[in-house]
């Protein structure tokens, strides 16, 4: 028995940055009106560090493929373009772009990081398909509450209300003249 049907979403578009912020949204509401709500994180910072690097190193063009592919409790991400480059993980003691301070190339390891797997493979004689996976195994909903009859219900106390402290009045001190001694015998 199928605990959940395929699912199945394409989306076609040129790798350009104004681009890469719509396909976050599109996989956002997709996973959501899946109820994947948990992988929405991960699968958007995926899906954006893959098509920032067709933006940044793919050719002839920024053309790709994203798609979104739920089996068995599993989403695979994946974004083809039409470079038959594979990518190369940037490796932090030979290159420059990985350093502790660089602003790019660490793609790929983060998509390492997110994923459960990943991997990358060519697609016929110009271009590749490099993908990701994530483990989808829902945790298991709460049931509902029951009504409780009414022998069961319980009386709530009413609630407090709590109103600020009354402050004491400050003490009064009056400074009377010490009395006169008397004189006996006057």
């Amino acid at each position: 028995m199928i605990s959940h049907p395929n699912r199945h979403c394409t989306v076609e578009l040129q790798a350009l940055p104004s681009r890469i912020g719509q396909v976050r949204r599109i996989v956002s509401a997709q996973l959501r009106y899946w109820r994947l709500d948990p992988l929405i994180d991960r699968a958007a910072l995926g899906v954006t560090e893959l098509l920032s690097n067709v933006h940044r190193h793919a050719r002839p063009d920024k053309s790709c493929t994203v798609e979104l592919e739920f089996r068995s409790d599993r989403l695979t991400v994946s974004v083809r373009d039409r470079d038959p480059r594979l990518p190369v993980v940037a490796d932090s003691a030979g290159a420059s772009d990985a350093g502790p301070l660089a602003t790019c190339g660490r793609g790929l390891v983060m998509v390492a990081a997110v994923s459960e797997s990943w991997g990358c493979r060519p697609d016929g004689e110009d271009g590749k398909v490099v993908w990701f996976a994530l483990s989808a195994t829902a945790a298991p909903r709460p049931p509902a509450p029951k009504p409780l009859r009414a022998a069961e219900r319980r009386t709530e106390p009413a609630p407090l209300t709590v109103q600020p402290p009354v402050r004491a009045p400050e003490p009064v001190v009056v400074h009377a003249p010490a009395p006169e001694p008397s004189v006996a015998g006057r």
